[in-house]
């Protein structure tokens, strides 16, 4: 590593910082920061297309190295609240909670290197850096999707650093989060193109790229773009937002009884306001008059379970009284002697149609590691105290939607909200409007609820759907089909709101193909590598 100049290291580490940036840090992140996401990329591809000390192109494992020093410090800033989320509400001690998230950001930063290594292979060959610049949007969303198919964290992807540039997330319906993440990436292979060598040099690409930068971010923000774009927001729901404790800490003193909970969450969704901590109601909205026609509790910490006839017969006279259909979070208890606990235990968001029958349930597939369940047990024995406050969660096996009347509708749980690929699945099964369910009080005080929240409005753009987000401390909120935000409540108070949305019967490019893009990234990505391997061996 002696070889490599202080100004490679000193690049790699600014990519890794302007990386961070455009993302939510500690709070909703300002609209200058997310323009970062142009150029974030320049020092990291600057970095690789330089020579060592002897004047040689990086080695492959240099440049891996280097790409994986990125990802490092990149995920331990992004993604930094884990270790909040395991100190505070995990209640792991500090070196513990230090150490997961180091190991954590060890591994995914993995990911960096992959794209660092592909791309260096392509400039040692024939093809040189220009050959790599160009080849650096295939192989960075080809390292995209393969974070979400092989670890299962597609965690702030590139794409999402635009999700309020209404310009360029009309590419979204038809190409996902990654299609942005192409062409962000391309502007940055562009800029990155003005450090070649004279010779290698096409002036006319990086001022295309800076133009074109520059048209996306200040066009994508006119505020003409701001349409729905949706059928007449003639429907009306009413979202639950509890603040109840999580964890190790909570803003509750006095944790309430089951028949406490009961009353308050259905005296607020019948009648919907906004309870300040400091005292005092504040009424949201008007609602008198209006019949909601769906009500949401959120994923919580108060375990409600479905099959309690209690849990029915509560809320199957609410649903009865407001006329309204019901979707609440709740868990799933089968019981069985497969497992040696004697039950199935899942996550789920269980239904009522207005009449207040009990519907079903819909069971969390996509269960959070180190949350609702541990991989590996025999090895990290250690880290099953991380799932004492939900229990050891069992994997649901179908993306059922419901009709409710003379409409379709899909729920998905929490986490599930970070994977394009499976939330479009209830979109392609009919689903003409979308429920989130969330429970991100483990998060605390930290960017991660704003960058859940921006990876839950890229599903309302990709699938042209409303989204209905419905949480425990924030942020509950009602997206519409172009990814903006409706009507919010404010975080860590005990809300009930309601407002009108619509349905969507169309089937967007995305909602039908998926990742197609992605997957063919990856097929030019693996053929790229290849070639460049067997033209350097001849």
């Amino acid at each position: 590593m002696r070889l490599i100049p202080a100004r490679v290291w000193l690049s790699i580490l600014l990519s890794a910082v302007l990386q961070m940036l455009p993302f939510p840090l500690a709070g909703p992140v300002p609209a200058w920061r997310t323009g970062i996401g142009w150029i974030a990329l320049v020092p990291l591809f600057y970095a690789l297309i330089q020579p060592d000390k002897t004047g040689k192109p990086l080695s492959i494992r240099r440049g891996a190295m280097l790409g994986y020093l990125c990802g490092i410090v990149w995920y331990a800033g992004n993604c930094y609240w884990i270790y909040q989320t395991m100190y505070l509400y995990g209640g792991l001690p500090k070196p513990v909670s230090v150490g997961i998230l180091f190991l954590f950001s060890l591994y995914l930063g993995l990911y960096h290197g992959l794209f660092a290594a592909m791309f260096v292979v392509i400039r040692r060959s024939a093809s040189g850096a220009r050959g790599a610049l160009l080849a650096a949007p295939f192989l960075w969303v080809t390292v995209e999707l393969a974070r979400g198919q092989i670890t299962g964290f597609p965690w702030d992807l590139l794409g999402y650093t635009q999700v309020d540039n209404l310009l360029l997330t009309r590419l979204a319906p038809v190409a996902g989060v990654m299609g942005l993440s192409f062409v962000i990436a391309a502007v940055n292979a562009g800029i990155a193109s003005l450090f070649l060598e004279r010779a290698r040099r096409v002036i006319a690409l990086p001022i295309v790229a800076v133009a074109l930068a520059l048209i996306l971010e200040v066009a994508g923000r006119v505020p003409a773009l701001r349409d729905t774009g949706s059928s007449s927001p003639s429907q009306i729901a009413v979202l639950m937002q509890e603040n109840l404790s999580v964890g190790a800490v909570g803003r509750e003193v006095i944790p309430l009884t089951r028949s406490q909970e009961y009353e308050q969450f259905i005296n607020g969704s019948l009648h919907p306001y906004v309870f300040k901590e400091e005292g005092g109601a504040t009424h949201w909205s008007d609602t008198s008059g209006v019949t909601p026609n769906i009500i949401v509790w959120p994923e919580a910490p108060s375990h409600f379970e479905s099959s309690d006839p209690y849990f029915r017969a509560q809320l199957g006279a609410m649903a009865r009284s407001a006329d309204a259909a019901v979707v609440a979070g709740s868990l799933g208890v089968d019981m069985s002697n497969i497992p040696a606990r004697g039950y199935y235990l899942y996550d789920s968001a269980s239904v009522f149609d207005r009449s207040g029958e009990y519907r079903g349930r819909y069971d969390k597939i996509h269960l959070v590691p180190w949350g609702e369940y541990v991989p590996f047990k025999e090895f990290f024995s250690f880290a099953q105290k991380l799932t004492e406050g939900v229990g050891d969660m069992d994997r649901g096996q179908d993306r059922s939607v419901f009709k409710l009347g003379d409409h379709t509708y899909g729920a998905f749980v929490c986490y599930e909200s970070i994977f394009g690929d499976e939330v479009r699945q209830f979109a392609k099964r009919g689903a003409e409007v979308l429920v989130n369910i969330s429970d991100d009080g483990w998060y605390g005080d930290t960017g991660a609820p704003w960058q859940h929240l921006n990876m839950a409005r890229m599903r309302a753009i990709e699938n042209h759907r409303w989204v209905l987000r419905s949480t425990n401390t924030g942020i509950t909120t009602a997206i519409d089909p172009r990814g903006q935000i409706a009507v919010e409540a404010p975080r860590h108070v005990r809300a009930a709101f309601a407002f009108r949305f619509g349905f969507t019967q169309d089937q967007t490019i995305y909602t039908r193909f998926g990742d197609w893009l992605a997957y063919l990234c990856a097929l030019i990505t693996g053929a790229a590598v290849l070639f460049s391997f067997l033209r350097r061996m001849n």
